[in-house]
């Protein structure tokens, strides 16, 4: 268990702007970043490189542990390789998305992946420079103790705005199709998807993105570590998300930031 050291914790469904808000977060606070869904991406598209049924939980299963992953950690080239093979664009594409849950749902292949993750974790504290990790489960079983948790949502509309915009170079991925897609990621991913009890839950609907690292950053102020660039913490807690003051929402235009 990692303890005495800044870990922050970003859970919530695709495209609630997991990723990059978390990135943006681990580089103001000088922070490295896991992006844990890429793990569970750059099996998947091992496995569906190698012909395998994942319809077949001990197909899968067997094979979980086969592949070298490595995935990088720092926040401005987040690498991500299957056996010495850097896979970061083919794991984002939308075969790898529609396999990716029933991949990350098998007991073997999460246990296996979740203690590299913590691995990764604790390495990280041992070196004393901190972490922002971000999936599903990081609050309730990556990192428990983790020092901020936060749960990042979005409207489904918005959520289907920004994977369309991620997918820009696929023209089958309309706004609709990318909506029902994760409707069907949100169903089979539920049982990973929780929200931790002492975790603050953040909508991003009408957020920008700066909005909501600042919003992430002034909590680990909160819980006691200093704010890059100094400045006073805001105030926030479970269950709620605060916008600053005298702000306006931002524009359509301004949510479009992605994962």
């Amino acid at each position: 268990m990692v303890t005495g050291c800044l870990v922050i914790a970003v859970d919530g469904p695709a495209g609630a702007g997991k990723s990059s808000a978390a990135r943006g977060v681990a580089t103001k606070l000088g922070l490295r970043y896991l992006d844990t869904g890429a793990m569970y991406r750059a099996l998947t598209w091992w496995l569906l490189n190698q012909g395998l049924d994942l319809t077949d939980p001990a197909v899968v299963a067997a094979h979980a542990r086969r592949p070298l992953i490595e995935v990088g950690t720092d926040p401005a080239r987040p690498a991500i390789a299957v056996d010495g093979l850097d896979v970061s664009g083919p794991i984002r594409g939308r075969a790898v998305s529609n396999a990716v849950s029933a991949v990350a749902s098998i007991s073997e292949v999460r246990a296996h992946l979740v203690a590299q993750q913590q691995d990764i974790l604790a390495r990280a504290c041992a070196a004393g420079e901190g972490i922002v990790a971000e999936g599903r489960d990081i609050g309730t079983v990556v990192a428990p103790q983790a020092t901020v948790k936060v749960f990042l949502t979005a409207s489904e509309e918005a959520r289907a705005s920004r994977r369309s915009a991620d997918l820009a170079a696929d023209p089958g991925a309309t706004p609709d199709v990318t909506r029902d897609e994760n409707k069907r990621r949100d169903r089979a991913d539920a049982p990973q998807t929780v929200m931790a009890d002492d975790a603050i839950e953040v909508d991003s609907t009408v957020l920008s993105l700066d909005e909501v690292i600042s919003l992430i950053v002034r909590v680990a102020g909160e819980r006691g570590f200093p704010l890059a660039g100094g400045g006073n913490p805001g105030h926030a807690r479970p269950g709620s998300h605060q916008v600053p003051e005298n702000s306006m929402p931002p524009s359509r235009a301004d949510t479009a930031w992605l994962r």
